[in-house]
């Protein structure tokens, strides 16, 4: 039986003539309705980079201009770069230096049939696509705009739910994190070991931080401020209570306080926007993330100086010197569309600087991708904590997001997109598809404006497979499931330019297993992936355009987290593991085994090793930092970390039973020359306990001055390291 190649192109899903291999052209958009095309054809960016992929090596001799090109609405053919990637299955074409004309009527790609694969097939028929082209992000202009936007996917998704017959499995993937939080003082004040954030200079929220003297807590339902120096006499100043709010996120900086969760108040609103007499509902706003900014000038009596709510949940938050950007996400229901056709699908938002009520987003304000098409608003909120009288700059788009990496000057948000294909012969649905798009923004004071989206193969797993560098920007993924034994999965990464063009690439490694960590430092790239043992892969991205793979370890167990020690040493937090061979079964069992901490010695990128290790507990043992790098506290002066943990052993005579043992704060100190050194092991739990308590469960460590102070959620207590 003839296997057939099938060529995606934009919207498109054609079936052609190479017998042996499958192609995909440019895998950037999903559906498109009415809102994102016009006349013409698809509307695509200025600067759209085409791309062409093929599961087989493509003869390099036949892909030139004259095969692969674009014309103009005036049958002008365009000067275009066209090149073949180094691993020879995919075609970039690039456009124009000052990208494609909006004032041209049209554009055509043309692909022709005299492509072939190295081994001499070629494609059944020409291809065609028409597009336009814009330079910046079109507008929602009005409601009937936005009202096609909701109807169109409504209608594609009512088709995919007539052809699907079978449910796909999704491999789900864990999340961890990366750098150093910086020891932060100040003239007079206590020296202390901030939260641990990705990228020096850009905070991030959490639900316990410090300034030094006082600590600020959030937990069920309240907002805590405890002073703990001197830790002589611990006493708590302050506990504000809240109403229909839960409250998990914090920031501090100096007497400013900020306080981030979940608020539950339902909004009433007026049928007819213009009168006020009528009450009934229109639309239920029932979950908003809210942010409260304090003045704590005095700590035992903190001041409400502003208050902003968003329509939807909070994903993520940043902070810039006394900038705050909170990134929220809002899946409207607009299935409701189908019995009131007059519903208006917009996000609202409230800012006490402005108003006491919700107010909608305007339809001139709301931006959407072209070839994108996604159920979700990405609302994106920035403040000045030193100016709240000013009201919050919102800026919306269409399109969700998943993880968020952010520089001072750069944001970037992504979101993984399953398409689904469908198979001729047996009437089922698969997913062939599973690529990533990226959208980029320019941070500008309280403005967020895009810059650039482009897409890579695979899936993140989570903000630490994103770095910026130099201008560069890379990125890991991992396409495909590791129980697909005839489609294996592959980890890939990718080398962006400024405009998210991709230069260069490493793809295929560690075939059959998924990443479990990543860790950009520089030059250098550090990358974990896991099925039976744990491969460490160290890569040199120092030539964008040709990362290459310089050195492997494999070990038991895997790292969930990398976190580094110097340049060159990392220290990996993970679980160990051990295989169970069953009698009469074909695969082994893979069960963990414990709490690992490697110290990995990357002096030689060409041969890594694991210097030092340290496993803590049974097959029940975890870590919060197994899945929140926040949970770390890292101080390189002082040579000493240390981090939350649950102990259970096993069970003696048992294989599946466990022993809770300990929870608390496990400390180290680390020697280059002697390894890790237990200093410290911290609880709040009574002696002889048989089961975890969630009021005596330390959640974080932190360090002021020489002591730590362990945080539960009833209690503060503090340590001499020594």
């Amino acid at each position: 039986m003839n296997k057939y190649v099938i060529l995606f192109i934009s919207i498109f899903m054609i079936v052609v003539g190479f017998t042996v291999q499958r192609a995909i052209v440019d895998r950037n958009p999903q559906v498109v309705n009415s809102v994102t095309t016009n006349s013409e054809g698809m509307l695509v960016l200025s600067d759209k980079v085409w791309k062409v992929e093929f599961t087989k090596e493509m003869d390099k001799a036949t892909i030139t201009s004259d095969n692969i090109y674009v014309k103009d609405s005036n049958g002008d053919k365009l000067n275009l770069k066209v090149e073949l990637s180094e691993n020879k299955k995919t075609i970039f074409i690039y456009p124009p230096t000052d990208g494609y004309d909006p004032n041209m009527k049209s554009y055509t790609l043309h692909v022709e049939s005299d492509i072939k694969a190295t081994n001499g097939n070629t494609i059944k028929s020409d291809k065609r696509i028409e597009f336009t082209a814009t330079k910046d992000l079109p507008v929602i202009e009005s409601k009937e705009q936005l009202t096609a936007y909701f109807q169109g996917l409504i209608k594609s998704q009512k088709q995919l739910e007539r052809t699907i017959k079978s449910d796909g499995i999704m491999e789900e993937s864990s999340s961890a994190g990366d750098m150093a939080g910086a020891e932060k003082s100040s003239a007079g004040a206590n020296e202390f070991t901030d939260t641990n954030v990705q990228v020096q200079g850009v905070d991030e929220a959490d639900i316990v931080k410090t300034d030094g003297t006082y600590i600020y807590q959030a937990i069920d339902g309240k907002l805590k401020i405890t002073k703990v120096v001197p830790s002589t006499n611990i006493e708590t100043v302050a506990t504000i209570p809240f109403k229909d709010f839960q409250p998990f996120q914090l920031y501090i900086d100096d007497n400013k306080l900020v306080v981030m969760g979940h608020s539950y108040t339902e909004f009433q609103e007026p049928v007819n926007p213009n009168s006020s007499a009528s009450h009934k509902m229109i639309m239920p706003m029932n979950q908003q993330t809210k942010i409260l900014v304090f003045d704590v000038t005095d700590k035992n009596h903190p001041k409400e100086i502003k208050s902003v709510e968003i329509e939807g949940n909070y994903m993520t938050s940043r902070k810039i010197g006394s900038k705050v950007y909170v990134i929220n996400h809002h899946y409207p229901d607009y299935w409701i569309m189908e019995q009131r056709k007059d519903i208006d699908l917009r996000p609202r938002y409230k800012d006490s600087s402005s108003t006491d009520e919700p107010k909608y987003v305007e339809f001139k304000d709301i931006r959407y991708f072209p070839e994108s098409k996604q159920a979700s608003f990405s609302i994106i909120a920035s403040f000045d904590i030193n100016e709240p009288e000013k009201e919050a700059t919102i800026t919306t788009y269409l399109g969700s997001g998943q993880e968020v990496y952010m520089t001072k000057d750069s944001l970037y948000i992504t979101v993984t997109r399953y398409e689904y294909q469908e198979n001729n012969n047996k009437r089922e649905i698969h997913v062939p598809i599973e690529d990533t798009d990226i959208y980029k923004f320019a941070i500008n004071d309280l403005q967020v404006e895009f810059l650039a989206t482009g897409t890579v193969p695979g899936r993140l797993l989570n903000q630490f497979s994103m770095d910026e560098h130099e201008g560069y920007f890379r990125i890991a993924t991992t396409k495909g499931d590791t129980w697909d034994e005839k489609q294996p999965s592959a980890n890939h990464l990718f080398v962006l330019d400024s405009k998210l063009g991709q230069v260069g690439s490493v793809e295929d490694l560690a075939r059959g297993e998924r990443i479990y960590s990543v860790r950009f430092m520089g030059d250098k790239a550090y990358i974990v992936t896991f099925k039976e043992t744990d491969p460490l892969f160290v890569l040199d991205v120092s030539n964008p355009r040709k990362p290459t793979v310089l050195g492997e370890l494999k070990i038991p167990g895997f790292s969930n987290y990398l976190h580094p020690y110097d340049e060159k040493h990392l220290i990996g937090f993970g679980q160990n593991t051990k295989v169970i061979k069953d009698k009469g079964a074909s695969q082994p069992r893979i069960m963990t085994d414990g709490v690992k901490i490697s110290l990995f010695d990357v002096t030689d990128p060409l041969n890594p090793k694991e210097k030092f290790t340290e496993v803590i507990g049974g097959s029940g043992t975890y870590s919060p930092l197994n899945h929140d790098h926040k949970a770390l506290l890292f101080n390189k002066k002082k040579n000493i970390f240390a981090f939350p943990i649950t102990i259970y052993e096993d069970k003696q005579g048992s294989e599946y039973e466990q022993l809770f043992k300990f929870q608390g704060i496990y400390g180290y100190s680390i020697d280059l020359e002697k390894g890790f050194q237990l200093q410290q092991k911290i609880t709040h739990e009574h002696e002889g306990v048989q089961y975890e308590n969630w009021e005596n469960q330390i959640m974080r460590v932190l360090n002021i001055e020489d002591e730590l102070f362990a945080v539960s959620p009833k209690r503060i207590t503090a340590h001499k390291w020594e």
